[in-house]
This record gives C-alpha cells, structure tokens and sequence, in this order.
C-alpha cells in the first residue's frame, strides 16, 4: 500500500502538468492564429510609386493619384490618435459602410500630422487607409457614425525617410527631423511643399503583432522641378 501510495504521489505533478498543458495552449491559440493571419497578408495592396532620387538615409518617390478613406482625430498623442482613427477605420472595412462591403486590409495606414500647439506642434490627425484598386472609383460610402470621409490624394512628390520599430510618441518627431536635416544637405534643400496641409505623415506597414523587422516610414511632400511635379533633379542616385 505504501508503494502505490508512493506512486500516486509521484504521479500527481505530472498529471496536474498535463492538465496546464491545454490551458497554456488555449491562451496562446489566439495570438498564434493572429500571428499566422499577419504572415497571409503579406502580399496586400499599397499604393503605387516610382523612386526618382535615392541617398543612404532617404529616398523621393512619385506617388500616383489615389484614394483613402480618412479617420480626423482630435488628441495630443500621435500613438492615440492613430489607434482611435484606426478602430473606426478597422469597423469600415470589416463592413460598416453603406453597402455591407468587406474591404482587404491594404498598407500602409498612415497618419498625418496637421500643424498646431500641443508637444507634437499638433493636436489634430488624419489617419487614412488605402483603398483597393477594386474600390478606388467608387469607396463604399462610411456609416455616418464613424465619422470618416474619402480623401482625393493627388500625384505628388514625397521624401521618405525608412525606420524600424514601433511608431511612438517619443520617436516619430525625432524620425522626422532627421528627415528634415537630410534634406537640408541634399539638392532638395528647401523643397519641402507649402501646399501641404501637414506636417508630416507616418507611415506604417505591419500589424501591431508583428514583432520583428517591423517597417514605417516618415513623409513629406515636397517640391520638384519637372512637368509632372516630381521629376529626378539629375543629381545621379546612391
């Protein structure tokens, strides 16, 4: 009797280990089915544009008229405003439109600073998301209660500055100075549009899950000589 007791006892952790086993395994599902999900929608649309000039720190790029659908945001944080623009963003495509149309995710979601007070010199945003190629004649039209509009972006020139990491309150500032300084040293010096309504925009690439290698980008129109608006300058590309 001692023996099988002793058995019994012995076997007690391995059992209760099996038990933990299944429990781990079902707060995990959620995360691992995300992060499949992400690895899928790699090949998703982005808008077109063609490179005209490149340096080691930023490149300019041609971008081709478009259409987005745009979240306004009223918040101090850069980090806020682009989660409370994208939820209302996230409930269009997923088919809160006035046609119950289901809309593939595009990239990037990019959110622009439009000038003022506050620590980012702004206390407004534009969070705007790409249309398909399917949708960009014709987006279906938001419900009125999210409060998003389509937004005409015109062929323009824009300098672009690559990071990697998340997109925060303390960094993205600092991303687009350094953008600034770079192109104060190139002949794109003084170029940057008057025209534009802000500041800059930041754009990002990946899904808040995706840890690793992620991608974002800082924007700012410019200007450039060229019929088209943006055209290479003739300064030979490195």
């Amino acid at each position: 009797m001692a023996s099988i007791k002793r058995k019994l006892e012995v076997g007690q952790p391995e059992c209760e280990r099996a038990m933990e086993k299944p429990r781990l395994w079902f707060f995990l599902l959620p995360g691992i089915v995300v992060l499949n999900l992400v690895c899928l929608c790699k090949a998703i649309e982005s808008p077109q544009y063609e490179v005209v000039h490149a340096e080691s720190d930023f490149e300019v790029r041609s971008y081709v008229n478009s259409t987005w659908m745009s979240a306004p945001v009223n918040e101090l944080s850069f980090e806020k405003a682009t989660l409370f623009g994208f939820h209302r963003l996230f409930q269009y495509i997923q088919g809160a439109n006035l046609n119950y149309s289901r809309i593939a995710m595009t990239a990037p979601v990019v959110t622009s600073i439009i000038p003022g007070a506050g620590p980012f010199r702004s206390s407004a945003y534009a969070v705007r998301f790409y249309l398909p190629v399917k949708f960009q004649a014709d987006p279906p039209a938001p419900i009125d209660e999210l409060h998003l509009k389509p937004y005409m972006w015109n062929s323009r020139c824009v300098a672009v500055r690559k990071f990697h990491g998340y997109a925060k309150d303390e960094n993205v500032a600092g991303e687009a100075k350094r953008l600034a300084v770079s192109l104060s040293r190139s002949p794109w010096f003084n170029s940057t549009s008057t025209e534009s309504n802000y500041s800059y925009s930041i754009a990002q690439y990946d899904s808040p899950f995706h840890f690793i290698g992620r991608a974002n980008e800082v924007w700012a129109d410019i200007k450039a000589p060229g019929a088209n608006g943006c055209e290479s300058s003739g300064v030979a590309s490195y």
